[in-house]
């Protein structure tokens, strides 16, 4: 009896730490679903948002690229027609051409100058502060702004650039009313105004450098350049990479410099693309035309971005050759 009497006090106990271990857990539960609910409640209107502008126009950008939309009538399925008219328009090439063009004058003159300011910052121990600030100016000045400042600068009568040339001995150029020197002059004023941040950027990579590299490396010798291409460079080579591709990207989407500089003038020697597509869309008002460019150039652009990352994971050891 006094052993039955024993397994029956065991059972009573482990029934109610078993009811309080399910209470417990239900409360956890209900908890996490309570937060869940309360997370999304709070997401709601940038997710409505990010529905609303971002992909509900793609959706109908991805339409009218198959339609005959002029937001007059009512839209018309026309098949490939778009395509064909887009792809035989003269304009077609002369637009990748100068978007190429303006990409590899980027890649050439603007994509190495804001790592060696940035190196060359980092290395200084006085005034700093001050050459970052004014590296960093052009990005304050407002972009319609900035038009304004380097127009009068292109100006070949009396322009800044000019008597900067005429002071060097220098001929005199047209700058923006040539064909020949108009794109490169657009490059220039690109480079100005996006360098700042991007010095930013490297300078605060170079200051996650661990001290004890460079320690070691002066111990064995090394000189700054070797420092520099045996121990800086490697150690932001993650960051390169990632803003080559952001780079060849936003240079193919360049519409604000040719629009506010020249119109895409002259002799449509600075057209580019997003040029193009906002020619089709508000100057013809064939917005199905402007759809079939866009979706060209979104297939173009993300399998340069999906190619350049594989070659990217696969330079940093995660894909297998």
């Amino acid at each position: 009896m006094a052993i039955q009497q024993r397994g029956a006090d065991v059972q009573m106990t482990v029934l109610p730490i078993k009811s309080g271990t399910k209470t417990i857990r239900r409360a956890r539960q209900r908890r996490s679903i309570i937060n869940t609910v309360t997370g999304y409640l709070w997401l709601a209107p940038a997710l409505l948002f990010f529905l609303l502008f971002t992909v509900v126009p793609i959706w109908n950008g991805l339409q009218f690229a198959f339609e005959r939309v002029d937001l007059i009538t009512a839209p018309r399925w026309v098949g490939w027609r778009n395509f064909q008219d887009v792809l035989s328009d003269p304009l077609f090439w002369t637009a990748w051409r100068n978007s190429i063009l303006f990409m590899a004058y980027g890649l050439v003159f603007g994509y190495l100058t804001p790592v060696v300011l940035a190196i060359v910052v980092n290395e200084i121990r006085v005034w700093s502060g001050f050459f970052r600030l004014i590296f960093y100016l052009p990005a304050f000045i407002p972009p319609v702004a900035g038009v304004f400042l380097w127009t009068w600068i292109y100006t070949p009568n009396g322009g800044l650039a000019n008597t900067i040339l005429a002071f060097l001995h220098l001929p005199a150029q047209q700058f923006l009313n040539s064909p020949s020197t108009a794109l490169p002059s657009l490059v220039v004023f690109n480079i100005w105004g996006g360098f700042g941040g991007g010095i930013l950027l490297y300078i605060a990579a170079l200051r996650g450098v661990p001290p004890e590299l460079y320690d070691a490396a002066e111990i064995d010798g090394a000189n700054i350049l070797q420092r520099v291409w045996h121990v800086t460079l490697p150690q932001i080579r993650f960051l390169m990479l990632v803003t080559f591709i952001l780079q060849i990207i936003g240079s193919v989407q360049v519409f604000n410099e040719p629009f506010l500089f020249t119109g895409g003038g002259p002799v449509n020697a600075t057209t580019t693309v997003v040029m193009q597509i906002y020619s089709y869309a508000f100057t013809d008002g064939d917005f199905g035309a402007a759809s079939a460019l866009s979706l060209i150039m979104f297939l173009v652009l993300a399998g340069l971005s999906l190619y350049y990352f594989y070659l990217m994971r696969r330079n940093l050891g995660l894909v297998k050759n």
